[in-house]
């Protein structure tokens, strides 16, 4: 076990190293700079600021800068807003996101699961055609749609919760709705397929002429298999509606962590851009190595291996 936590570590650190490679280059490519938009200042000012950020060395020096920084916790300042670090302006916009996104993940976990199940269990009837066309649709309409049709229903015909904004205890309700609903239709398909698949497998029919009954098959045999897939789906999803999916965020005008993801890129303040996506990749790790752990200890034959 300790060899299999340790490679997944070494690798998700590595990917948290490629996450930051890229996302430098882009930055680095990308046309303007933090400084962009201020045209009034002086040359020599502007070189001042310049220095004072790091900006004037060379960019294997800026991106050394930025990895020594994030690995030993000592945060730059953010361009834009000036006397605050990055770190305090995640974690101050984070707790949104999260809240938002753990909601959404237990709506689409408590409606995709038992969707897709009862799917699986009765095939090729109107109960799986139904629950699949649900499902469809769900995919299929993106979030800048669901998000202002339950706002406007709601919020402002029915004004059981505010239409937009973060004010009062229930404000996550329509915005998690929103992704769960989405989500919950991929998890249903997932769901279905991978039940489907385990109860025609050779131990199910072995467990059967034995004489277990269908409960015991679903729940004791089958059902931990089938969650298999729906297991390596939720390890990036968590993360990304842990860290806030943007459209929602904007539709709802909240204060959480996407705005951020697309102001950095936007403004050109490097900092932050490099401090989100490092948080995000950080994330999508962390998930990703409790999704290997869970599988392992779900399915004997994969089994701890490193």
């Amino acid at each position: 076990m300790f060899r299999f936590i340790f490679s997944r570590v070494l690798q998700g650190l590595a990917v948290i190293l490629g996450v930051l490679c890229i996302t430098f280059a882009l930055l680095k490519n990308a046309p303007g700079s933090p400084l962009q938009s201020e045209r009034n200042i002086p040359e020599h000012i502007r070189a001042q600021r310049m220095a004072a950020s790091g900006l004037d060395q060379p960019l294997p020096v800026q991106l050394w800068r930025y990895i020594v920084s994030f690995a030993t916790f000592d945060f730059p300042v953010s361009v834009r807003t000036p006397g605050r670090g990055v770190d305090e302006i995640i974690l101050e916009a984070f707790p949104v996101s999260a809240q938002i996104g753990l909601s959404a993940l237990v709506i689409a976990l408590a409606l995709g699961i038992p969707l897709g199940a009862l799917a699986a269990l009765r095939p090729n009837t109107l109960d799986d055609r139904a629950s699949m066309v649900a499902a469809t649709l769900g995919i299929c309409t993106p979030s800048m749609v669901l998000g202002p049709l339950l706002a406007l229903v709601f919020g402002l015909k029915l004004r059981w919760f505010n239409a937009s904004g973060w004010y009062d205890a229930d404000d996550w309700v329509l915005p998690a709705l929103t992704l769960g609903i989405i989500y919950s239709a991929y998890i249903a398909r997932l769901t279905r397929g991978g039940l489907r698949e385990t109860l025609a497998q050779e131990f199910i029919r072995t467990a059967r002429a034995k004489g277990a009954s269908e409960m015991a098959i679903i729940f004791r045999h089958a059902f931990k298999l089938a969650c298999l897939p729906v297991l390596n789906f939720l390890g990036p999803t968590a993360a990304g509606l842990m860290t806030g999916s943007i459209i929602t965020e904007s539709v709802f005008q909240l204060p959480g962590l996407g705005q951020h993801f697309v102001g950095a890129a936007v403004n050109r303040d490097y900092d932050l851009a490099m401090a989100t996506a490092a948080f995000y990749a950080l994330l999508i790790v962390s998930f990703n190595l409790l999704v290997d752990f869970l599988q392992a200890l779900l399915n004997p034959r994969i089994g701890f291996k490193a």
